[in-house]
C-alpha cells in the first residue's frame, strides 16, 4: 500500500502530538454558555434562486462579537417536520451554489450551508485583534492574552449556532439533523458535533485543523497550513515559544474537541493526503467515543471520492 504517512494499523492507533491546554473543557464550556447567551436575531430573505419544490432563503444570524453569519438555509415545501443538514465548506471558500442542495431538499431534508467568517461568502469578519491578520485564519488572535479571540473559536462556534438556530425551525425534526463538510468543512463538521450535542450524525471528509505539531514536525506546513511556518519565521524564528504556541492552537484543534461528541460519526481519508495528513485525521477519530466508521481511499489524497459523496447521502438517510 502507498505511503506517505503511517501505516494503517499504526494510524488506527495515533493520539496526536499537539499539546491540549489544561482548561480546554472549561474554556469550551464558557464560549458555548456565551454563545447560548447571544440573540440569534434570526432573519430569513427569499433569494433570487428559486426551484420547483424547494423554498430558497438566505439566513443571517447573529453570532460572536456581533457579526452577523449567513447561510444558504432551502426547505421543501409543505410542512414536515423535516430532517436537516448543515452543511461546512473548505478554507477560504464558501457556502457555494443552490443547484447541489437540491439532492438534499429532495430527498425531504431541510439543508443550511455556512459561509465561513472573512473567507469567499458574505459573513462578516469584525476582526479587533493584535498582530499579523495576513492570509491567516488558524494564527488569528494567537498573540492575544488570551484565547478567546482566536477566530477558530469564532467560527466552530458559529457552526453550533447555526445548528441549533436550524433545530428551532418549526419545519424542521430537532431530533434529527446532522453535519457534513470536507476539509475545513469536516473540521467544522467534527466542532459543530462536539459543541452541540444534538447533532444526531455527522459526516467529516478529509478534516483540517487537527494536530498542528504533527503537521509541522511532518515539514507539510505548506499550502492550507503554510501560516504555521509564515508565523514561527515571521514571529519566534528560534522557535522559543514553541510549547506555548502549539498548546495555544491546541484551543482550535478538533482532536481535543472530539471526545464531546455525542453523535454517530462517518468520516472518510485518504491515505495519499499530504494536504491534511492521514495522522492528523486519525488524531482526531481516534478520540471519538461514541458510534464511528471510517472509509479508507488507499490512492486518493486531499479530495472527495465520488462514490463517497454517495455513502454520506446514505448515512444521513439513515437520521
Amino acid at each position: 500500500m502507498p505511503l506517505v504517512d503511517m501505516p494503517l494499523e499504526e494510524l488506527m492507533k495515533y493520539e496526536g502530538k499537539n499539546p491540549c491546554p489544561a482548561d480546554m473543557d472549561e474554556f469550551w464550556d464558557r464560549s458555548i454558555g456565551e454563545m447560548h447567551g447571544l440573540d440569534d436575531n434570526v432573519e430569513l430573505r427569499k433569494a433570487e434562486f428559486t426551484a420547483a419544490g424547494a423554498e430558497c432563503r438566505d439566513l443571517f444570524f447573529s453570532g460572536t462579537g456581533g457579526a452577523r453569519v449567513h447561510a444558504k438555509y432551502l426547505r421543501p415545501k409543505g410542512k414536515g417536520p423535516f430532517p436537516a443538514v448543515v452543511i461546512f465548506h473548505g478554507y477560504s471558500g464558501n457556502s457555494g451554489g443552490w443547484m447541489d442542495k437540491l439532492a438534499w431538499v429532495g430527498e425531504g431534508f431541510c439543508v443550511a450551508a455556512m459561509d465561513c467568517r472573512g473567507q469567499g461568502g458574505i459573513s462578516e469578519d469584525v476582526g479587533g485583534v493584535k498582530g499579523t491578520t495576513f492570509r491567516g485564519h488558524i494564527i488569528r488572535g494567537l498573540d492575544e492574552e488570551g484565547p478567546e479571540k482566536l477566530l477558530f473559536r469564532d467560527i466552530f462556534l458559529d457552526t453550533a449556532q447555526l445548528a441549533r438556530v436550524v433545530m428551532g425551525f418549526e419545519e424542521v425534526d430537532e431530533k434529527r439533523v446532522g453535519a457534513t463538510g470536507g476539509s475545513q468543512g469536516g473540521a467544522l463538521t467534527l466542532a459543530c458535533a462536539a459543541l452541540e450535542p444534538g447533532i444526531k450524525r455527522a459526516a467529516p471528509v478529509v478534516p483540517f485543523l487537527c494536530d498542528y505539531k504533527r503537521v509541522w514536525e511532518m515539514d507539510l506546513a505548506a499550502n492550507a497550513y503554510e501560516e504555521l511556518k509564515t508565523y514561527f519565521r515571521q514571529y519566534d524564528p528560534e522557535h522559543k515559544r514553541e510549547e506555548e504556541i502549539f498548546t495555544r492552537l491546541g484551543y482550535i484543534d478538533a482532536q481535543h474537541l472530539a471526545k464531546r461528541i455525542k453523535g454517530e460519526i462517518f468520516m472518510g481519508t485518504g491515505l495519499m493526503d499530504t494536504i491534511c495528513p492521514p495522522s492528523t485525521q486519525f488524531a482526531a477519530y481516534n478520540r471519538i467515543t461514541s458510534k464511528k466508521s471510517v472509509a479508507i481511499y488507499p490512492d486518493y489524497g486531499h479530495e472527495t471520492p465520488p462514490s463517497h459523496a454517495d455513502k454520506v447521502f446514505e448515512f444521513m438517510r439513515g437520521l
